[in-house]
């Protein structure tokens, strides 16, 4: 019994030896397609129309503010709190308005890129199984690379062409 767990010891790493590890730059791979830089495009516009609504919104709060500077030392007291209510009132809905278009762009964002990233998840899939690969690492997420880590980024690109 001891002879066999000694055995099996000494074959552990040979084991490991015969495992195949590849690392991935998905980071590059993003980069590279067409469809990230479409996304980017559609994003970039969204935002920019957030912004000129935002834009308008404060210019909006700025022209009332100017007007009730202005015209305050003419108002009743009653009439003052209710015009400064209206000033906060507008001030408020500007921070919302800026709060649900981060959280718009954010989700635009996600919706937009999930295909994209489940896409370059499936490339990575595939050449993992065609390439008998055991383990695929991203590049830069490990602390150390021995010389037996093949780096596959160029056929998950490859693979990604295919699907197209």
């Amino acid at each position: 019994m001891k002879k066999l767990l000694l055995m099996l010891m000494l074959m552990a790493p040979l084991a490991t030896f015969a495992q195949k590890f590849g690392k991935v730059n998905t980071q590059t791979i993003m980069q590279n397609l067409p469809e990230i830089a479409k996304i980017n495009g559609e994003l970039q516009a969204t935002a920019k129309q957030y912004e000129n609504d935002l834009k308008s919104m404060q210019d909006e709060l700025k022209r009332q503010s100017d007007a009730y500077d202005k015209a305050k030392s003419t108002m009743n007291p009653t009439a003052q709190k209710q015009k400064e209510e209206e000033l906060n009132t507008l001030y408020q809905k500007i921070q919302q308005t800026y709060s649900d278009n981060q959280q718009a762009l954010q989700k635009a964002q996600q919706d937009k890129m999930q295909p994209v990233v489940e896409k370059v998840r499936k490339a990575i899939e595939n050449v993992g199984k065609t390439g008998g690969f055991t383990y695929i690492f991203e590049e830069g997420a490990a602390v150390y690379t021995g010389t037996n880590v093949e780096d596959v980024t160029a056929k998950v690109q490859a693979e990604i062409n295919k699907m197209k």
